[in-house]
């Protein structure tokens, strides 16, 4: 009887340490799937820069909002292909503010 109490007890324990186990993996492997906050924030400063340079039009590594607003203003532009002076979804969905494209120059309005 108490060779079979031990044995039901030994199950037992091996039965909680698989899925304890399984259970942490499961854990670690959802942890591991998601980007963390500090790698997005870096990947996201190199375009960041590229930003500043492509709107710091006096190159003083500030952008102003004369200058900021002359960017923006550019890129509605572009961005509005059937000059309606509205975007639509369709004009928004190929919206990528980048570096990929031309430096507008500053009008100093």
């Amino acid at each position: 009887m108490l060779r079979l109490r031990n044995m039901i007890w030994a199950i037992l324990l091996i039965a909680v340490l698989v899925m304890a186990g399984a259970s942490l993996r499961s854990s670690i492997a959802q942890k591991a799937s998601v980007p963390r906050a500090q790698n997005n924030l870096a990947l996201g400063e190199e375009q960041v820069k590229q930003l500043l340079l492509l709107m710091d039009t006096d190159h003083d590594g500030k952008v102003s909002r004369q200058e900021y607003m002359s960017y923006m203003e550019a890129e509605f532009d572009r961005l509005d292909r059937n000059k309606s002076g509205d975007l639509d979804v369709s004009e928004l969905t190929r919206s990528s503010l980048s570096a990929s494209h031309t430096t507008y120059a500053f009008t100093g309005k």
